[in-house]
């Protein structure tokens, strides 16, 4: 497996290679055909004899891969490609994560068993045992072979699946997302309810054991043993933050996506978000929080299910949701973080700030007319601050409790 990881990478970086070569030289980029040939060439030097040692399938992959990530940095640049500009390919490196694509075309074989366990035959492999998570539903077309920086080995298939789309378990509510560093979210629903959610601070729960490790690795000597150990070390810390946050991500969309027919976000510049803020250390701990909190990956996630389970999802500009009071719509005027309460100076309404925005991004993304059904302070009941309980981190309310 080892020996597949390395030709992969070798392979994919000599692709990168050529691609830069021939566009510095001629101003042209090289096809994927042409990257095959080269392929073909190089395993009968002598200097790449060893790529024939195995299959040939990964390697071909690796060259596809290269030559699609150069083809989306030319579309990126062209504006072809929709979303944030894509960087042209770079190296790989061997303390990476590494991958290896095997194809239908490589004749792999997979056999489950009924104690939790499989087996996937991979050419010039043998036999891999996995841990099976849960039986396939399908014949795979594919299957990817993954090694992480901590040394853990992963395998995923890509089968076909029918969507099993299930009736939200309120049909007619619509939730409306601001989210924030100080709570995760503050979620407004269409029915006169409200929440919060807590931010876990995943990289804060482990920061300490993660700049022990860090310390421990920068003090090895370079080249060795203990070094070697001491970056897997590293890597676990990270891995454990990256998957706790991953964890939290998923079973909150998916709550979400289950319970509501409707969604409504913020369309978050995420990486803006994640460089700005003072050079002070308040600028870097904002910076810091932002990229521990994950927006990228949440907002990823629900549209993402919106579409796997057929629910409604709405993106709105952010702009000014703050500041706008969503009772008498009036723009009160810009407010710093620190802010987390205001009265509005033409109602006087006592409004709670996250809450308060996401009245407006529900109400910006077209569910007024379920707010109006509901009466004339539905609005005031959702968006205003709670005098006694006003750090409680999570709340669930209706219109009756939040009354009395």
């Amino acid at each position: 497996m080892a020996r597949t990881f390395g030709c992969v990478r070798v392979v994919f970086n000599d692709a990168v290679a050529a691609q830069r070569a021939a566009y510095e030289s001629t101003g042209k980029s090289l096809s994927g055909a042409v990257l095959s040939v080269q392929l073909a060439a190089a395993k009968k030097t002598p200097e790449r004899k060893w790529l024939g040692e195995v299959s040939s399938v990964p390697l071909q992959q690796a060259v596809s891969d290269a030559d699609k990530a150069l083809r989306s940095f030319f579309d990126s640049v062209a504006g072809r490609r929709k979303g944030a500009r894509v960087n042209p390919p770079r190296f790989k490196n061997k303390h990476a994560r590494q991958a290896a694509r095997f194809t239908r075309n490589a004749g792999f074989k997979v056999r489950q068993t009924t104690h939790g366990v499989g087996f996937v035959r991979l050419s010039k492999i043998g036999d891999v045992r996995f841990a099976l998570s849960r039986a396939l539903p399908s014949a795979p077309s594919s299957v990817t072979v993954t090694r992480d920086p901590d040394g853990r080995y992963f395998v995923s298939f890509v089968v076909e699946v029918e969507p099993a789309v299930a009736a939200p378990v309120h049909p007619d509510r619509a939730a409306a997302l601001d989210l924030g560093l100080t709570d995760f979210a503050a979620i407004a629903y269409s029915d006169g309810t409200r929440e919060k959610i807590a931010n876990p601070r995943h990289l804060k729960a482990r920061q300490l054991r993660l700049a022990k490790a860090q310390r421990d690795l920068s003090r090895k000597t370079k080249g060795s043993n203990n070094r070697a150990k001491a970056r897997v070390r590293v890597a676990r810390e990270h891995a454990k933050v990256r998957n706790s946050r991953l964890d939290f991500h998923h079973r909150l969309t998916t709550r979400l996506i289950r319970d509501n027919q409707t969604i409504a976000v913020e369309k978050l510049n995420v990486v803006g978000l994640a460089r700005s803020g003072a050079k002070n250390a308040q600028g870097r701990g904002l910076r810091r929080g932002a990229a521990d909190v994950g927006w990228g990956q949440f907002l990823a996630l629900l549209a993402d299910k919106s579409v796997e389970y057929d629910r409604g999802y709405a993106a709105v500009n952010p702009a000014y949701t703050s500041q706008v009071c969503s009772v008498c719509g009036v723009l009160d005027g810009p407010k710093p973080l620190s802010v987390r309460q205001w009265e509005c100076g033409s109602c006087g309404a006592l409004l709670d700030r996250d809450f308060n925005a996401a009245v407006n991004i529900l109400v910006a993304a077209g569910q007024a007319e379920t707010l109006n059904a509901r009466g004339g302070n539905v609005r005031l009941v959702l968006a205003q601050a709670d005098s006694v309980e006003a750090r409680t981190l999570r709340t669930d309310r209706g219109l009756a409790a939040a009354a009395a």
